[in-house]
């Protein structure tokens, strides 16, 4: 594998501007300061957005009629420093036409098991719990 690289340029205060390679950016920093997403928030999303990546990737591969996911994940922290997440809930919505829980379940468990690398990099310092809902939408004709 290739390194992956990213930089963070400090804007003013607690704030900066994080970039990749293509050029995409994201301000993190102080939650104080308006427009900051802190970067241990930043942890979570990067969970969200792994495991819900896989999820969909896995559900459109079984051709099922997913319509919309929201990933939800909250993160409690150790009282004491690092202040590393102890335990993180995910909840997954799912918005769909003939969507099982079963392909669901089995999404689920492959993303946070065996494909995204998120969930397995932070389950080794967190207890990592997920729930889902599924809304039924109907098929459009």
């Amino acid at each position: 594998m290739e390194w992956q690289e990213v930089k963070a340029d400090w804007q003013a205060g607690l704030t900066f501007m994080g970039s990749n390679d293509l050029g995409n950016q994201i301000q993190m920093g102080s939650k104080q300061d308006k427009g900051n997403i802190s970067p241990m928030e930043l942890l979570l999303l990067g969970l969200a957005g792994c495991t819900g990546y896989d999820i969909v990737a896995i559900l459109e591969k079984k051709r099922l009629a997913l319509k919309n996911l929201q990933v939800k994940v909250r993160g409690k922290r150790a009282a004491d420093y690092p202040m590393v997440y102890t335990d993180i809930e995910v909840e997954y919505l799912f918005w769909g036409s003939g969507l099982t829980e079963k392909a669901v379940e089995q999404a689920i468990e492959l993303s946070e098991t065996k494909y995204c690398s998120a969930s397995v990099m932070l389950g080794k310092t967190a207890k990592i719990t997920s729930s889902y809902q599924i809304f039924e939408i109907e098929a459009e004709n």
